[in-house]
This record gives C-alpha cells, sequence and structure tokens, in this order.
C-alpha cells in the first residue's frame, strides 16, 4: 500500500555534489520520521540522516557539515544534499519513512526504498 522510490544518485568525482530525491505514496495518512540510509555490500546499513516531522535533524558523524537533508511533506517527500563527496560516500542509498497507513487497515510501519547507487571517485 505504500511504495517509496529514490531517485538524483550516479557517479561524480570528490568534491562534487549530488541531491537525492524521495517520494513515498500510496494509502498514507501521515509520515512521522524520513531519512536515508546507507550500504556497502558486505557491510551493516548505517543510518545518513533523519528528518522528524516535527523538524529535528540528525545526521551521522561522518557526514555532518556536508549533507543536508529536508522534507516537503505536502508531498511526502525528503531531500538529500550532498556536498563535498568523498569515496567513502560511495554506497546504496535507501530512504527511509515511518508511515501512518490508512489502508487495508490503519496501522503504523516502516517502508524503504529500493535503493539508488551512488559512486565517489578520487
Amino acid at each position: 500500500q505504500v511504495q517509496l522510490v529514490e531517485s538524483g544518485g550516479g557517479s561524480v568525482q570528490s568534491g562534487r555534489s549530488l541531491r537525492l530525491s524521495c517520494v513515498a505514496s500510496g494509502s498514507i495518512y501521515d509520515i512521522a520520521d524520513m531519512g536515508w540510509f546507507r550500504q556497502v555490500s558486505g557491510k551493516r546499513r548505517e543510518l545518513v540522516a533523519v528528518a522528524a516531522r516535527g523538524g529535528i535533524l540528525r545526521y551521522a558523524d561522518a557526514v555532518k557539515g556536508r549533507f543536508t537533508i529536508s522534507r516537503d511533506n505536502s508531498k511526502f517527500a525528503v531531500y538529500l544534499q550532498m556536498e563535498n563527496l568523498k569515496p567513502e560516500d560511495t554506497a546504496v542509498y535507501y530512504c527511509t519513512a515511518d508511515v501512518s497507513v490508512k489502508a487495508p487497515y490503519v496501522h503504523r510501519d516502516d517502508y524503504w526504498g529500493p535503493g539508488i547507487q551512488v559512486t565517489v571517485s578520487s
């Protein structure tokens, strides 16, 4: 009933920027937290940034000062502006959302996008 789709990934050189977008759709009443995780094959998926509906933002230490998370609640969208990218930022980035769902029954659950590749070269 709920889908998340990421866009905006790609390949860039070190020091450049990318902007990731994620849009949730489906039987959505409201969304609490929205955020981004990233994962390299064989490694644990790690939190990058989270934006609560009330405006509280949280970032992983590795991206503080370089990445900015923002939301457009009218569009059920979350964005990640990534500046001064480094090779260690290379990963598959996943959008996630804590969704209050209307159908098929009222409930609250976490949803994930399929992931999008970000590659940063030296």
